[in-house]
């Protein structure tokens, strides 16, 4: 059976809950303690059915709090079980979930807040120098909504609204915010699956924030979407990482160019021989790439934009150019375009425009606010113009000039 048919084809979670009741979802590998000693791994699991409930209550306490179909909800937070099980409660209750980084400032936090005008935003209590630069009305902390006494919203009550994105993304700078439907991020999902082979037998770590693009479609949404178990740390360490891959916890890490770097620079770095894949961000140096050859993983590279979250992946096998990208994934078109907007044929090079179901809705920015390797983007007759430069070699293959 494949990985897509063993996952049920369907966003919801409550189907795989039914399905799949005590397999483990999720694992916390976050330490006890904020000063625990380095390399301890402290495995907190959460099953199908456990998240499940857990996204059924959290969809009560929200509507409580009266969210309704077609408000947004946002979440200021590091990697947590809660994350994503609020990603799920705002599916049953028919509204978006805005991830916000937690590594914005207390001076451009409010940058999304005020494009996206949520009705409630969540956080928790580790960062509050950045919620309290949130109008106070709207905020909530995480454990006050786990505790609210609400009857829960039933996975049969879902409200989903072709009209409401489920999911809205920033950029870097926290302007430029795309906007995703269910259908589009089941897509992304899908094609994950089959770009990197993942299946309900994979163990994924992820080792960039869910609040970007990368750490929620290279493996954390695809993996719960085939039915695998999914890794987190609310704080990144290489060594918690290492510890969980030798242990047999882990089949393949997705992360841009810091913690892949770390990984692979690591002492103890002979543990990724126990990894399988790893999907790494375009820009990651050739060193580390390296360092996961040697160890005998197979490594894939992705380029996205928030408003595509993989484009294009290539599978490497030895020294590599960071700005080759590859070809576009299965259900993502892509053309190049001159300055006049003209298609370019064969082997060119111009700027590359991006058309599919993997490729979000719109932007909820104006273009005049977004980050300033957005500002150059957009959606024109149903291609999202990426901005940047590609060359198109006569083989299909793209690189970045």
């Amino acid at each position: 059976m494949s990985a897509v048919e063993d996952a049920v084809v369907t966003l919801s979670l409550a189907r795989r809950a039914e399905r799949v009741p005590d397999r483990t979802a999720i694992v916390d590998a976050s330490e006890d303690r904020l000063y625990a000693p380095a390399e301890t791994v402290h495995e907190d699991r959460v099953t199908y059915e456990e998240l499940s409930t857990a996204s059924g209550h959290l969809a009560g306490a929200l509507e409580d709090r009266g969210v309704d179909p077609g408000d947004t909800v946002c979440l200021v937070t590091r990697n947590r079980v809660a994350s994503l099980a609020l990603l799920f409660a705002c599916r049953r209750l028919g509204a978006t979930f805005a991830p916000i980084s937690h590594r914005l400032t207390p001076a451009t936090v409010t940058r999304p807040f005020d494009v996206l005008e949520p009705a409630v935003v969540v956080g928790e209590r580790a960062q509050r120098d950045l919620m309290r630069s949130i109008s106070s009305d709207r905020t909530v902390f995480l454990e006050e909504l786990a505790e609210t006494d609400t009857p829960a919203v039933d996975a049969g009550t879902e409200r989903a609204d072709d009209a409401t994105p489920l999911l809205a993304v920033h950029g870097e700078g926290g302007t430029a915010i795309a906007t995703l439907s269910a259908e589009t991020v089941e897509w992304n999902c899908i094609d994950a699956v089959l770009e990197w082979g993942l299946s309900c037998e994979d163990s994924g770590f992820v080792l960039d924030p869910l609040s970007t693009a990368d750490g929620l479609f290279r493996t954390a949404l695809p993996l719960l979407y085939a039915g695998g178990r999914l890794l987190l740390d609310r704080a990144f360490d290489p060594g918690d990482t290492l510890t969980a891959i030798d242990d047999g916890e882990v089949t393949v890490v997705s992360g841009r160019q810091v913690p892949i770097r770390e990984l692979a620079a690591d002492e103890n770095a002979a543990a990724l021989a126990a990894l399988e894949r790893a999907i790494c961000a375009h820009a990651v140096e050739e060193e580390s790439v390296e360092t996961l050859l040697e160890h005998g993983v197979s490594v894939s590279r992705a380029y996205g934009r928030p408003a595509c979250p993989t484009a294009t992946s290539r599978r490497v096998s030895g020294p590599t150019d960071a700005d080759a990208v590859g070809t576009p994934v299965f259900d993502c078109d892509a053309r190049l375009v001159d300055d006049e907007g003209d298609v370019l044929e064969g082997e060119a090079t111009g700027r590359v425009w991006l058309s599919g179901p993997v490729v979000a809705d719109g932007y909820a920015t104006p273009a005049d606010d977004r980050d300033d390797d957005e500002m150059e983007s957009g959606f024109v007759d149903g291609w999202f113009d990426t901005g940047e430069r590609f060359h198109r070699s006569g083989d299909g293959n793209y690189r970045r000039t």
